[in-house]
C-alpha cells in the first residue's frame, strides 16, 4: 500500500515533506518489532501513527481481537496505575473481588499504544522497563511473574530528554522506548495544508449535518494560514465546527472570521534586529508572543490598581473623612488645580470629625485597639497611614474578625497579619 493509499484510508490531508517523511518512516518500520516513539505538541495526530504502525505489522491479527489496546497514561489516577497497566490477583486490597487482566496482558500478542507516557510516575518507569527487558509482568498481589509478547508503541507532547536531565524520567527507559522515533511537526509548520485542512473538516461538517460547506476567501485564507495554532490540528477542526455550527453565510471573510480566532499578523510584528536577512525562527515567535501576551497582563494590572485607588477613595468618603486633595477620580471627589497637588508623595486627607459615624457602643465595649507609636497629627497623612487607619476601623467594624477583614479589604488573611505586624496594630478584649 502506497502513501496516498494510507493518506486515503486514514482521512490524512496535508503533503507537508516533514509530515509525509514521519508517514514514511512510520510504514518503514511497521512490520518489525521494534518499539516506536512518537513525539509532538498535543494535537498533531499521534494517535493516528499507532494505529497506522499496529494495522501494517503482523501484530493486527492478535488473539485478542482489534490487537491494539490504547492507553492514556495521563488520565489514569496514581493510586491504580500499577493495577491498570498489570492487572491483579484477587484480595490484592479492597475492593479487589476476582483477578483482573492489566492492559499488557489483554495486549498481549498485540500493540500497546502508551500515550502521554511522559506523565508515568518514577516507580511505575521501573516497572514498565523490566516489562520490556524481559517480556514479563508481576500483578499487584501476585508473586508469578507472567509473560507477555507485547510491541510499544509510546508517544508524548514533553520533551523527554530535559525530563531526563531532570531526573523525572529514566534514562533507560528513555533509550528502550526511543528505539525508533517519529516526529510530527506542528500545524503551523505546515502552512501550505492549512486550507486543505479546513475544507475537509468543512466537508466532513456539511455532511454530516447536511448543510452546505463554509468557504474561505483570499484574505480570511490568508490571516488563517498565518495563526500560530497552539492546539495544532484539533484546534482548527474545532474552529470549522463552531463557524459552520453558528453563521448563517456560508463565504467566510476576514471580518467573520476575526471574530473567532484573534493574533497580530507577522508581518506587523516587531522585528527582531540582527546582522542577517534571517527569518524569526520559532522560538523568537514565540517570545514576541509571550510579549504582546504579557502587555495585556500588563493593562489588566493598571486597571485593578485604578480600581483599587477608588475602593480606597470610596472606604475614606463613607467613614467620615473629608478629603482636601486626593488625585482619584472618585465622582463625590472634587478634584483640586493641578499645581496644588502634594509633591512630597502623601494623601492629603482630614483626621476624623468630631461628626464622623462612631462604632457601636457594643463594639466599643468588648473590644479595643490600640495603635503602638501611632503619629497624632491630623494632617497630612501618607497612604501607608491611610491603610493603617482602614485596618483599624475594618478590626471595630468586624469585632476583631480578621476574616472578615481580609474579606471586606479583598486582601489574604496572610497579607491581613502581616500588616497588623508592620504597622503595629494590637487588638485586645477588655475585660468585663
Amino acid at each position: 500500500m502506497d502513501i496516498q493509499q494510507i493518506k486515503h484510508k486514514y482521512g490524512i490531508v496535508g503533503n507537508d515533506p516533514k509530515y509525509l517523511e514521519a508517514l514514511n518512516k512510520a510504514v518503514q518500520v511497521a512490520p518489525t518489532d521494534l518499539n516506536i516513539l512518537i513525539y509532538g505538541e498535543s494535537g498533531v495526530g499521534k494517535d493516528i501513527f499507532s494505529r497506522i504502525v499496529h494495522e501494517h505489522s503482523n501484530r493486527k491479527h492478535a488473539k485478542n481481537g482489534s490487537g491494539l489496546v490504547c492507553v492514556n497514561c495521563g488520565a489514569i489516577p496514581k493510586g491504580t496505575i500499577e493495577s491498570e497497566l498489570f492487572g491483579h490477583v484477587k484480595g490484592a486490597f479492597t475492593g479487589a473481588d476476582k483477578n483482573r487482566k492489566g492492559y499488557f496482558e489483554e495486549a498481549d500478542g498485540g500493540t500497546i499504544f502508551l500515550d502521554e507516557v511522559g506523565e508515568l510516575p518514577l516507580d511505575m518507569q521501573v516497572l514498565l522497563l523490566r516489562v520490556i527487558e524481559n517480556g514479563e509482568l508481576i500483578p499487584v498481589g501476585g508473586s508469578t511473574p507472567i509473560k507477555v509478547d507485547v510491541r510499544i508503541v509510546a508517544a508524548t507532547n514533553v520533551d523527554l530528554e530535559e525530563a531526563k536531565k531532570k531526573g523525572r524520567f529514566r534514562e533507560d527507559l528513555y533509550y528502550r522506548l526511543k528505539q525508533i522515533p517519529i516526529y510530527i511537526p506542528p500545524l503551523r509548520e505546515r502552512k501550505d495544508d492549512i486550507p486543505l485542512l479546513f475544507r475537509k473538516f468543512s466537508n466532513d461538517h456539511a455532511e454530516k449535518y447536511n448543510m452546505p460547506p463554509i468557504t474561505l476567501n483570499d484574505d480570511a485564507r490568508s490571516y488563517l494560514i498565518g495563526y500560530h495554532w497552539g492546539g495544532n490540528i484539533r484546534e482548527l477542526k474545532s474552529l470549522v465546527e463552531e463557524i459552520s455550527s453558528l453563521e448563517t453565510t456560508r463565504d467566510i471573510d476576514l471580518n467573520i472570521l476575526k471574530r473567532y480566532i484573534q493574533y497580530v499578523p507577522e508581518e506587523k510584528m516587531p522585528v527582531l534586529v540582527s546582522n542577517t536577512d534571517e527569518k524569526l525562527s520559532f522560538s523568537e515567535r514565540d517570545i514576541l508572543y509571550k510579549a504582546l501576551d504579557m502587555s495585556k497582563q500588563i493593562n489588566d494590572l493598571r486597571k485593578e490598581i485604578n480600581d483599587l485607588k477608588m475602593y480606597i477613595g470610596q472606604l475614606a468618603d463613607g467613614r467620615g473623612f473629608s478629603p482636601i486633595a486626593a488625585p482619584i477620580a472618585h465622582p463625590q471627589f472634587p478634584m483640586i488645580e493641578e499645581n496644588n497637588y502634594p509633591t512630597d508623595g502623601t494623601l492629603h486627607v482630614l483626621a476624623p470629625n468630631k461628626d464622623m459615624v462612631q462604632p457601636e457602643d457594643d463594639f466599643l465595649e468588648s473590644f479595643e485597639v490600640e495603635e503602638k507609636n501611632e503619629d497624632k497629627e491630623s494632617s497630612p497623612i501618607s497612604i501607608e497611614e491611610m491603610e493603617k487607619m482602614m485596618i483599624i476601623q475594618s478590626l471595630q467594624r468586624h469585632n476583631n474578625r480578621r476574616a472578615s477583614v481580609a474579606k471586606e479589604l479583598k486582601i489574604s488573611e496572610r497579607t491581613l497579619y502581616r500588616k497588623i505586624k508592620d504597622y503595629g496594630i494590637e487588638s485586645k478584649r477588655k475585660k468585663r
